[in-house]
């Protein structure tokens, strides 16, 4: 397996560790990702939960600990590897996320829930690159095109997120309900092709990033063969040793069946992939009062939403699973261990 190469940095394996917040995708988890030839991924969704100050100043508290967790992950990594963060497009604090990032000279930066339609300019003439999401062949045309008219930027990396991936989607909830979008295997081939297209205008090598469902080594295979230079896996990261969560998350994923899976509304405006625990099943029934806002997400409507979402997954990632947001993929129910991230990325290699 060839790795994928950002910047002037190639990875050792092609295998992107997905970002996930709150707090289940830190500086332990992906600096085990990059140190093991991956290519790790913070999420810096309300990334300073920590902070003794996050209450009172959660988006100074942001800030901070971004850097924190990037120099940690680094320490572990070692300078050479390769290391990210996944920054969600529907932050209020979006730009300042990005600059911070930038700031602490981070390899790649991911963005999707949104179309990040101004992240170029926030890295020309860095040495950080830039990833977009996408869920379909419209969505990453719609991007690239923008991007090259408007900054003369072509995307340093495409990730294409497909129906199964977990957390935030990028399609309609009837779409994933009656399964009437195009699968994952469709989307790549369709994105590499025209992907091959801007490479030829442009000289320039971009990579593709399949994510989404993906599990073992046959399916990293077979969307190589696609013409993809890598896959995007979480899922799998979270029932690791080093993943940043809980004991008790990390249970939840050993414990839950393929029935537990749902499609929820996520107070963000997008439908997401959860398991539905207690908390979902409660919060369907009454709203959960918001006692306090984070101010995290531009598109939340505080009066009207059922819970806050920051909250949420706060308490998950700490263990309190009654009142937590639990995120996961769609083979979430095959996790059956926790393994090292060692031993995982061996036999994703394998």
């Amino acid at each position: 397996m060839k790795g994928i190469q950002i910047g002037d940095k190639r990875s050792k394996y092609p295998i992107i560790q997905g970002g996930m917040g709150v707090g289940v995708s830190m500086h332990k988890l992906a600096g085990a990702v990059s140190a093991e030839g991956g290519i790790g991924v913070i999420s810096t969704a309300d990334i300073g939960y920590q902070e003794e100050d996050f209450d009172k100043n959660p988006m100074q508290a942001n800030l901070r600990a971004i850097g924190k967790e990037i120099r940690k992950a680094r320490e572990i990594a070692g300078e050479d590897s390769i290391l990210g963060v996944n920054v969600m497009v529907a932050l209020k604090n979006y730009g300042d996320i990005v600059k911070e990032c930038v700031a602490q000279n981070i390899d790649l930066i991911i963005s999707g829930a949104g179309i990040p339609v101004d992240l170029p300019m926030y890295v020309k003439g860095t040495a950080t690159k830039i990833a977009p999401i996408v869920s379909s062949l419209k969505c990453c045309k719609l991007i690239v095109k923008h991007w090259r008219a408007k900054y003369d930027y072509v995307p340093d990396l495409i990730v294409i997120e497909g129906p199964e991936a977990g957390g935030h989607l990028g399609f309609k909830p009837e779409e994933l309900a009656e399964g009437t979008k195009p699968g994952l295997e469709e989307i790549t081939a369709d994105v590499v092709n025209y992907m091959k297209e801007v490479e030829r205008e442009t000289g320039k090598e971009i990579p593709v990033i399949a994510a989404g469902g993906i599990w073992d080594s046959k399916d990293i295979q077979k969307f190589l063969n696609l013409g993809a230079s890598g896959v995007q896996m979480a899922t799998r990261f979270v029932a690791t040793c080093e993943c940043d969560a809980s004991d008790a998350f990390k249970q939840a994923y050993i414990d839950a069946k393929e029935e537990d899976v749902r499609i929820i509304k996520s107070p963000v405006g997008m439908p997401g992939r959860a398991v539905g625990n207690a908390f979902i099943r409660n919060t369907e029934q009454e709203k959960c009062p918001v006692a306090k806002c984070y101010h995290c997400i531009k598109t939340c409507d505080v009066k009207n939403t059922p819970y806050c979402i920051t909250k949420a997954l706060v308490n998950a990632v700490k263990g309190n699973l009654r009142e937590g947001l639990i995120f996961c993929g769609s083979n979430v129910s095959r996790v059956k261990k926790i393994v090292s991230v060692h031993d995982l990325m061996q036999e994703l290699t394998a």
